[in-house]
């Protein structure tokens, strides 16, 4: 990619979250959805392959859908009630039309559709960004407008995120799908707790985002795109793909590791609200989650390739692994065994 067109596409990326993040009118909101969208184009078409070049066109076709569909939840709103503002969006047909839209630029089912293929056909870099920085906007969109929101409609489509994004991760041999998989479900979790605790919501897509980070981060130092090649990648670090493991575990919510702790708040929260029922649907549900990324874990640490595989077995990384991820892994993993550590010193 031209050095120009990358600075620029990463300087509108930027702009474009802070603008929706920031704003307080609906057009300014949707103006930095747009501006998001478009910066993100370059960097899923760059490779010119046509799978990447498919990935564009759904990724786009699908994002202007939900942003057309977000201006006319908020000139429905203004119609009825005079207000641009978007935390008085008190019209229950703008309301529900807003949480589709919202669904379909984070992915939760049923509009899932577009997110696995978008994912594969990127780079591991560009799926990060499609992972954690592009559902950043709707999120916030979503943790302002939390009290206006249907909660039935929101825990329906939460319960069916975690139980299609548990269940299609299990046949996968795709680490991209695997991942976008593992993000619907994660979301769905996010979606079943945000009218009733916005704050919770927003701990549980932080530490979201700071465990898929440091997982695509690993795989793109060891250049693993699916399960064969993770199964040969432990020649090249194994210390790093020992460390893989444990984030891998933490981002299946086991305990005592970071990723237990926002199941646990919602689990508790949704049991508070007298919501038992959904927090026991969503805890059985995970444990498919659970299934495809304890085989992600074994693939990566524990199994050799019982038989010869079609790729050399790589000797180790010509230089050491990236501090970045080093400080990522440390936090996805412990920030839980040492909260109260953290919470007696300060």
């Amino acid at each position: 990619m031209n050095p120009h067109t990358k600075l620029l596409s990463s300087l509108s990326l930027i702009l474009g979250t802070t603008i929706t993040i920031s704003s307080t009118h609906w057009v300014m909101a949707w103006a930095g959805l747009e501006l998001n969208t478009l910066a993100i184009i370059p960097f899923i078409s760059k490779s010119h392959h046509p799978r990447a070049i498919e990935a564009t066109i759904k990724y786009f076709l699908v994002q202007a859908t939900a942003s057309a569909l977000l201006l006319f939840s908020s000139m429905t709103n203004a119609w009825s009630t005079g207000q641009w503002d978007i935390t008085q969006l008190t019209h229950f047909t703008s309301s529900l039309l807003l949480t589709v839209a919202i669904a379909m630029k984070l992915g939760l089912v049923p509009f899932h559709f577009w997110f696995p293929e978008v994912l594969q056909g990127s780079s591991l870099t560009t799926a990060l960004l499609l992972s954690t920085m592009m559902k950043l906007p709707p999120t916030a969109l979503l943790f302002l407008t939390s009290h206006s929101l249907n909660p039935t409609l929101l825990t329906t489509m939460a319960i069916a995120s975690v139980a299609l994004g548990g269940w299609m991760g299990l046949n996968q041999t795709q680490l991209r799908k695997i991942l976008a998989f593992s993000s619907i479900a994660h979301l769905g979790w996010l979606a079943a707790v945000i009218t009733y605790n916005p704050e919770l919501a927003l701990l549980t897509f932080y530490l979201y985002i700071l465990m898929t980070t440091t997982v695509f981060l690993t795989l793109s130092s060891t250049k693993a795109l699916k399960l064969t090649t993770l199964m040969t990648s432990w020649t090249k670090s194994p210390t790093l793909n020992a460390t893989l493991m444990l984030v891998l575990l933490s981002l299946a919510g086991l305990p005592p590791l970071t990723g237990f702790l926002p199941k646990w708040l919602i689990i508790q929260e949704l049991t508070k609200q007298e919501m038992t029922p959904t927090a026991t649907i969503i805890a059985i549900l995970s444990l498919l989650g659970l299934f495809f990324y304890l085989r992600l874990a074994y693939h990566s640490t524990i199994t050799l390739p019982p038989n010869s595989t079609n790729h050399m077995k790589l000797w180790h990384l010509p230089k050491p692994t990236n501090t970045t991820i080093a400080i990522l892994a440390t936090l996805s993993v412990l920030t839980l065994p040492l909260s109260p550590l953290i919470l007696t010193i300060t």
